[in-house]
C-alpha cells in the first residue's frame, strides 16, 4: 500500500471541485471528536505508511487555500483534513510482473558463491496503473535462489523537479516540436537568468507582443510540461529497497511507468551507476524515458529523444562500444535494431539485427533486457510473439566489437509458458526485462502471464554451445 493524494470527484471526471464542502464539514467537527478520529487514524494507518503524519500534512496543504482566514487549525484538525484527501492504493493489487535483475550495491555478509541481486518489478494496481517496485534476492551458490522478505511500509519518497543541463532543455523542446519564437524567448531569458531564477520568471519576461499571440498559452503549457518531465526522487536512508516505489511524477507518465530495464552501467572513466529505460504512458501515448541512480536510493528520471526513442522496449548496453553508447530498440514495432548515442539521451537509429522469422516469433521480436557481456559475445535475450499471441524467450549472440553482427542464434525458445504459466492477467506470456550471469549461470527473472514472477537459471556454456551460427546445419 501507498497513501496517495485523493481529490473526491476527480476519479469520476467531475469538473466542479468538491473540496470546499469537504473542508467546511471538517471544520465543523467538534475538537474533542477530531482528537478521537485522529488517534484512531494514527493507530490504524500509521504502521502501514512511512511518515504517515507527514503525508497527511502535505495533502492538507493542497486544499489549505479553502480554509477561510483567520481560521487557525490545530495539528489534529490538519491531520484529519489531510486524511479526507488521502487514499490507500495497492500498487500490486492487479499484478506484479516483468522483472529485471542487477547486482545489489551491498554484497556484504554473503557466503562464498552467493550474489545479492536487485529485482525491479512492474507493479500494476487499480485502473491498470503501473509503478516500479523492487525486491531483493540471493542467487547461488549453485542453482539456488532465495527471495529476501518484503516487509515494512512502502514509500514513494519525495519527488521534485530537477535542474536541466545547459542546452538540454532546448534540445528536448525542439525534438517535441517546440522551436518557435515564444519558446526561444523563454529559453533566451533562462540562458541569461541569474542563479535561482526559474521558468515562471522567464515566462514573466517574455515580450507581451508574443504572449498575445493565440498559440502562446498552448506553447507555454507545453514548455512547462516538458520542463517538469525531468524529476528527482530521494528515499529516506532508513528504507530498504523493497519499501521503495517509483511513482509517476510527470505528465507523460500519469497512467503508468512500465517495464524498467535496469543495467549496471560502467563509464569509460571508471564510474559505475544504475540506469534503466522505462515506458511512460499518459493514457494515449507511450514515451521511452531514462532512470539513473548512483545507489538505488536517489533517482533521476529524464526524457529520451531521437528517432530511436519512439517505441517500447529500449535496452541499454552496460558500457560504451567503439566510443559510443548503444541500445537495443524496436522502432518499427517488430524488428530489433541497434540505436546509437553520443550522450545517452539523444538516440539515432542503427541497423536492424534481428527480424521475425522463426515459428515462435512470426508476429514480432524484441529484447528481454540489456545485452550481457561474455567472452564469446553479447548474450542478448529476446522475446518472440507467435501464434495465439504467445510470448516466448529466446537468445541471440552479438559480436563484442560490432554488435550489429549476429554471431549465433538459439534455434528454439529458451523459455516457453508451461501449462501452469499460461493463465493470468495477460495469458500465454513469459517475459523478462533483463537477467545477469553469476558463477557461470544465466539467472533470468521473468514475468508469468503478467500476474506473477518466476526465476529460471541455466549454465551459460551449454546455452552458448546450443546456439547455431549462420551456415550451420539446422539443430
Amino acid at each position: 500500500m501507498i497513501a496517495k493524494l485523493f481529490l473526491p470527484g476527480e476519479e469520476g471526471g467531475e469538473v466542479q471541485s468538491r473540496a470546499a464542502g469537504i473542508v467546511d464539514r471538517v471544520l465543523a467537527v467538534a475538537e474533542d471528536e477530531v482528537a478521537g478520529l485522529v488517534t484512531h487514524l494514527l493507530a490504524l494507518f500509521g504502521p502501514r505508511h512511512h511518515d504517515y503524519q507527514g503525508i497527511l500534512t502535505r495533502h492538507a496543504a493542497v486544499v489549505a487555500s479553502r480554509v477561510q482566514a483567520p481560521a487557525e487549525l490545530s495539528v489534529a484538525r490538519m491531520l484529519l483534513l489531510g486524511a479526507c484527501f488521502t487514499a490507500e492504493y495497492a500498487v500490486e493489487g492487479a499484478a506484479v510482473t516483468n522483472p529485471s535483475a542487477v547486482p545489489h550495491p551491498d554484497q556484504s555478509g554473503l557466503p562464498p558463491g552467493a550474489l545479492r541481486v536487485v529485482l525491479s518489478l512492474r507493479a500494476v494496481g487499480e485502473g491498470h496503473l503501473s509503478s516500479i517496485g523492487f525486491a531483493v534476492g540471493v542467487v547461488g551458490p549453485g542453482p539456488t535462489v532465495r527471495l529476501e522478505p518484503r516487509t515494512g511500509p512502502l514509500t514513494t519518497g519525495l519527488a521534485a523537479p530537477a535542474d536541466w543541463e545547459p542546452g538540454r532543455l532546448r534540445t528536448v523542446l525542439a525534438a517535441d516540436g517546440l522551436d518557435d519564437e515564444v519558446t526561444r524567448a523563454v529559453l533566451d531569458r533562462l540562458d541569461t537568468a541569474a542563479a535561482g531564477d526559474d521558468l515562471e520568471r522567464a515566462f514573466a519576461r517574455v515580450p507581451a507582443d508574443l504572449l498575445h499571440r493565440p498559440q502562446a498559452p498552448g506553447i507555454l503549457a507545453g514548455i512547462r510540461s516538458i520542463a517538469a518531465s525531468l524529476w528527482r526522487v530521494e528515499f529516506p536512508p532508513a528504507t530498504t529497497l523493497a519499501q521503495r516505489v517509483l511513482w509517476p511524477a510527470a505528465a507523460v507518465e500519469t497512467n503508468g511507468m512500465e517495464d524498467a530495464r535496469f543495467v549496471r552501467f560502467a563509464a569509460p572513466d571508471g564510474t559505475v551507476d544504475y540506469q534503466a529505460t522505462y515506458t511512460a504512458y499518459d493514457g494515449r501515448h507511450i514515451t521511452p524515458r531514462l532512470l539513473t541512480s548512483p545507489d538505488l536510493r536517489v533517482f533521476t528520471a529524464s526524457p529520451l529523444t531521437g528517432p530511436a526513442a519512439r517505441n517500447k522496449g529500449m535496452a541499454l548496453f552496460p558500457r560504451p562500444v567503439g566510443g559510443r553508447r548503444l541500445a537495443l530498440c524496436r522502432s518499427d514495432g517488430e524488428t530489433t535494431s541497434i540505436a546509437t548515442s553520443d550522450d545517452g539521451q539523444a538516440w539515432e537509429l542503427g541497423r536492424p539485427v534481428h527480424s521475425p522469422g522463426a515459428s515462435f516469433e512470426l508476429l514480432q521480436v524484441g529484447n528481454c533486457g540489456s545485452p550481457i557481456e561474455t567472452p564469446s559475445g553479447w548474450l542478448t535475450l529476446t522475446h518472440g510473439v507467435g501464434p495465439m499471441r504467445t510470448y516466448t524467450i529466446g537468445a541471440i549472440l552479438l559480436d563484442l566489437d560490432d554488435p550489429t553482427t549476429v554471431l549465433a542464434t538459439l534455434p528454439e525458445p529458451l523459455l516457453t509458458p508451461t501449462r501452469s504459466e499460461s493463465d493470468g492477467y495477460v495469458p500465454n506470456v513469459v517475459y523478462s526485462c533483463g537477467g545477469l550471469i553469476h558463477d557461470g549461470r544465466l539467472w533470468l527473472p521473468y514475468g508469468i502471464s503478467d500476474s506473477r514472477v518466476g526465476m529460471a537459471s541455466v549454465p551459460v556454456e551449454p546455452l552458448l554451445a546450443r546456439m547455431t551460427r549462420p551456415g550451420d546445419p539446422a539443430a
